[in-house]
């Protein structure tokens, strides 16, 4: 953060390094995600009676459907416009979505879900799925071509977040071999991060802050560094591996991190170690920001400049 003289030369390196990796790696990772998804509709094609059974009973035992069958509408429909048309709960969608299960003592469920599969039923591609309008039963070709029409969709809904993952485990992958090469050991599962030992490091992990006398909360952290050296009592390195396919998205999620750290140092101390791994599109207004926040980076495209930070 206090070399802005590079920062313009280090954008466009960057810039070229996540390019590569997406034009050699993301449409495969998206092919993956897309086969992995045509079985899901597949197999909630058999559980719903190819759409002809979507009874609350069904939706209770099989919440986790509920996007699927969001995607085979025509035209599909977002979660917030299925919450209006039905006239149900936001809570009662999100929870099924995002924790695969219906809320328990949840007030009038079966009446919510019977206008969930009500809406679906009115709202059903038949374009798609054929069979609803002709009553004849789907073949073979008829299931799988449906099947992929509503994982395309899928995938299309949620490309951004699949090439996102994809791009952030090849980073704490890149990671731990460098730190694996220079001898550090990866820390044993459950261990909490004022317990590492000197020369490991840990993935994913939770670090807590307080943030008033009656709330606690964790701050998932990706990569903790406990440098070899390390004094007795000495906190671990904290690292967070951030990806970026556009600049939009980075100047809109930069405040995050400046949040992070002036919790951390709020509860541990000024003497914290928080940086970045960064790989993609991060422009110069975004790392000026940074750096006003007193948060240092390390570019992907010269990983060995962990070894600066004493690793």
């Amino acid at each position: 953060m206090d070399k802005p003289s590079r920062w313009k030369s280090d954008v466009a390196l960057s810039v070229d390094t996540y390019n590569r990796w997406f034009m050699k790696f993301a449409p495969s990772t998206y092919r993956d995600a897309r086969v992995n998804a045509t079985k899901q509709v597949e197999s909630a094609l058999r559980s719903t009676s190819n759409l002809q059974n979507i009874s609350p009973t069904l939706l209770k035992q099989f919440p986790s459907i509920l996007p699927i069958l969001r995607m085979s509408t025509a035209p599909p429909i977002a979660r917030d416009r299925l919450i209006g048309l039905a006239q149900v709960p936001p809570h009662l969608v999100t929870v099924m979505e995002k924790e695969s299960k219906v809320p328990r003592d949840f007030e009038g469920v079966d009446d919510a879900l019977e206008r969930i599969g009500d809406l679906i039923r009115r709202l059903a591609d038949e374009d798609i799925f054929p069979w609803l309008q002709s009553g004849k039963a789907p073949d073979a070709s008829e299931l799988f071509r449906a099947s992929t029409i509503v994982a395309d969709r899928l995938c299309g809904a949620a490309s951004d977040p699949i090439i996102r993952n994809s791009q952030e485990q090849r980073q704490l992958e890149l990671i731990s071999r460098w730190l694996g090469k220079r001898g550090y050991q990866k820390s044993g599962e459950g261990l909490k991060f004022n317990q590492m030992r000197s020369g490991t490091y840990a993935i994913h992990l939770n670090v807590p802050v307080s943030l008033n006398e009656e709330k606690r909360v964790n701050i998932p952290v990706d990569v903790a560094i406990k440098p070899k050296e390390a004094k007795e009592g000495e906190l671990p390195i904290l690292v967070e591996a951030k990806s970026a396919g556009d600049f939009t998205n980075t100047n809109k999620r930069r405040k995050e991190e400046a949040t992070k750290i002036a919790q951390l140092k709020k509860n541990y101390g000024p003497h914290v170690r928080y940086v970045l791994f960064l790989c993609g599109y991060f422009d110069t207004g975004y790392l000026g920001y940074e750096a006003a926040e007193g948060i240092d980076w390390i570019w992907e495209h010269r990983i060995d400049d962990l070894s600066m930070l004493g690793v």
